[in-house]
């Protein structure tokens, strides 16, 4: 081979490599506007991955739709969608871990608990001490009426980041449906000394208060909790619980 020739060859693989990596940036780049416009015009960026996807966009515009298809509240779509990726692209198991995590939670808010545990599940495989997994199970398994299941699912959380606020607060629930309210009303304390205003741990404070027949800590934390989050769907709970109360039904 002349110099030339070696000259060439060189040259052309350079530049090769350029394109490959502009390449790569400009799918980044497109990766990362469409999970924005997710947020801001869910029906647009749903559009727009689509397109993508039929341009070559493959695993990445389909996780784009599937994103969109969960803040425009086409849950089940989305779910399918997350576990379709999850199952064909060709990386590491944290990288599949959260897009099953993702699809379990489509799952939870299609209402559909016994698939989300089983996604869990399998994520849990491939990360068995992921502390979103772990409460994400929880919460299906809760929502299965498996509160056993969720408080060992918790317990593993809090194994793994102690004092993790949302693991301690699910596990206040699970410990008050089990019937052990002093270990409920010390986890949930736990949280409010961290965060006094943290929406689910009012409620739940507010719950073991009223099951104590605390009537004025009751409407005192869910009074705080429609004050400082009253849009939250904590709050819809505390309103309804408030209106329990005031009319004396059990």
């Amino acid at each position: 081979m002349n110099k030339l020739c070696f000259f060439l060859i060189v040259f052309i693989a350079y530049f090769q490599g350029k394109i490959v990596v502009a390449q790569e940036i400009t799918q980044s780049a497109r990766y990362q506007a469409c999970f924005v416009k997710t947020k801001l015009a869910p029906r647009e960026a749903f559009e727009d991955a689509i397109q993508w996807k039929n341009e070559g966009g493959r695993e990445p515009s389909v996780h784009c739709a599937a994103i969109a298809l969960m803040a425009l509240g086409l849950y089940q779509s989305a779910a399918n969608r997350l576990e379709t990726i999850a199952k064909s692209i060709n990386k590491g198991p944290d990288f599949k871990a959260n897009l099953l995590e993702q699809a379990g939670r489509a799952w939870l808010l299609a209402g559909d608990a016994a698939r989300a545990e089983a996604v869990a599940t399998s994520a849990l495989r491939l990360t068995p001490k992921n502390t979103r997994l772990l409460i994400s199970r929880a919460q299906a398994r809760a929502d299965l009426g498996d509160y056993s299941g969720a408080k060992i699912d918790l317990d593993s959380a809090l194994a793994v980041i102690p004092n993790h606020i949302d693991a301690l607060t699910f596990r206040a629930a699970a410990h008050r449906y089990l019937n052990n309210w002093p270990l409920a009303m010390a986890d949930v304390n736990t949280v409010l000394m961290r965060d006094p205003i943290h929406p689910e741990a009012l409620l739940e404070r507010g719950i073991l208060r009223r099951l104590n027949d605390d009537n004025a800590g009751a409407r005192a934390d869910w009074l705080k909790l429609l004050e400082t989050a009253p849009h939250s769907s904590a709050a819809t709970a505390a309103r309804a619980n408030l209106e329990k109360m005031d009319l004396k039904i059990e």
